[in-house]
């Protein structure tokens, strides 16, 4: 899809292919993905590379033969985390450019006991709705000190605690207490006992050093998973570079140049991200009321109202866009949610005969306010993440999700549908 244009005279959105085929629709619902867009990187050289070149969000379906060969990671992310160990095992080397190195905990995959399929299926009814109403989409273990600040217990009940959901993996670990998002010194006592568990894995102190964050919050860049990523560094075949001390120069036709040294390989894989939640969007020339462009409308950074819909866009809905849990949540949690408000409005319209629905500018205004000071109350904004749009050059940096939680956020969109749609103007 390259442009939907909306049609002030049939009051019809008009969708258009790179085919040159046209459809013309009511209703335009943008599912294009919060990280569906993969980032290519602006190095020099990048297309000088001889060798087969990948992206790890285009990954081949058929797969890469790594067996024996000399491969090439860019970027250190979440991508990267879960590939890196699978590239390591296959691969003859493998160099990993790094340029900000990442907290990950265990994910601890793998088969499940019996008992625990057998709870969750008996009580899903119930497993499914606590997910619904909880924070971030997904039940956790529960733990009284969820509610309790990290800087009012002893360290030793701390380390207990980071100890317990170390041992349980999972993103559950931001939740250990309740204030490792809101507290630079509560959130210092997490990141600390992840450091240590880096220095305890790693082999090689240096490299182990290179391995730890300590410039930013953990829980403010996406908190990585892994299965043994930290381990994979004790491997002999395995080679960490630095590219903060010493940039990448150019990507040469047989591997790159760093400002130090320059590296050879047979394959080279950019794992370098996504332009995260906005970038599927504004790919596509989106134009509105009077041919109000979705660009330049967000040329300051997304407004939405609710994450769902956009002033001047009549019909046109967003499946977990921004100013709306998203990429904070269980994003099936939250695409369910979307899916489900979008469906139950459009059978409100038909039902009704309303012909345009479309977000009040001034409530708009004010979701994005109230986006802004809720996320403000938190470490988020202070980290260059791609929350904020900060791997992107030129894009606005601004905090793009709703940080105020899954439960309440629905809440607030059932109120607003049981209202009669309130904030929104609806046209007969």
């Amino acid at each position: 899809v390259e442009a939907a244009t909306f049609n002030d005279e049939t009051e019809l959105w008009i969708v258009t292919t790179d085919s040159g085929e046209r459809f013309t629709c009511k209703y335009c619902i943008m599912a294009t993905g919060c990280l569906s867009v993969p980032q290519v990187p602006q190095i020099a050289g990048r297309e000088a590379f001889a060798g087969p070149t990948y992206y790890t969000g285009w990954w081949p379906h058929a797969g890469v033969d790594l067996s024996g060969k000399r491969v090439g990671v860019i970027g250190t992310g979440s991508s990267a985390i879960q590939a890196i160990p699978h590239i390591a095992e296959a691969a003859g080397q493998l160099y990993v450019f790094q340029r900000t190195p990442n907290y990950s905990v265990p994910a601890h995959n793998g088969p499940v006991a019996p008992e625990r399929i057998r709870a969750v299926k008996e009580n899903y009814a119930e497993f499914r709705q606590a997910a619904r109403e909880s924070r971030s989409g997904f039940v956790t273990a529960p733990s009284r000190y969820q509610e309790i600040s990290a800087l009012e217990v002893t360290e030793e009940e701390r380390q207990e605690q980071y100890a317990w959901r170390w041992s349980i993996g999972g993103f559950g670990f931001t939740g250990a207490f309740s204030d490792l998002l809101r507290s630079q010194e509560a959130n210092e006592t997490a990141a600390e006992f992840v450091r240590e568990r880096i220095r305890e894995i790693v082999d090689d102190p240096d490299v182990a050093e290179k391995l730890t964050p300590r410039d930013y919050a953990i829980g403010t860049k996406r908190l990585c998973l892994d299965t043994h990523y930290y381990e994979t560094y004790n491997r002999d075949n395995v080679t960490l570079v630095d590219i903060r001390s010493a940039p990448i120069d150019e990507i040469t036709p047989t591997g790159l140049r760093t400002t130090g040294n320059a590296y050879e390989f047979d394959i080279l894989v950019f794992a370098t991200g996504f332009d995260a939640m906005t970038g599927a969007l504004l790919a596509i020339d989106i134009r509105g009321r009077d041919g109000l462009s979705l660009r330049d409308e967000w040329a300051a950074g997304p407004r939405t109202y609710l994450g769902v819909a956009m002033a001047g866009f009549p019909n046109l809905f967003t499946i977990t866009g921004p100013g709306s849990p998203s990429v904070l949540s269980n994003m099936m949690t939250s695409i369910e949610q979307h899916v489900e408000w979008v469906s139950d409005c459009i059978d409100y319209m038909e039902e009704n005969r309303i012909r345009t629905i479309e977000p009040r500018r001034e409530d708009q205004d004010e979701w994005v306010d109230h986006v802004n000071e809720v996320g403000n109350m938190t470490l988020y904004p202070k980290t260059g993440s791609w929350y904020m749009g900060a791997n992107i050059p030129g894009k606005t940096r601004v905090f793009m999700p709703y940080v105020g939680g899954v439960g309440a956020y629905r809440e607030k969109c059932d109120e607003v549908a049981a209202g009669g749609y309130t904030g929104f103007d609806l046209c007969h």
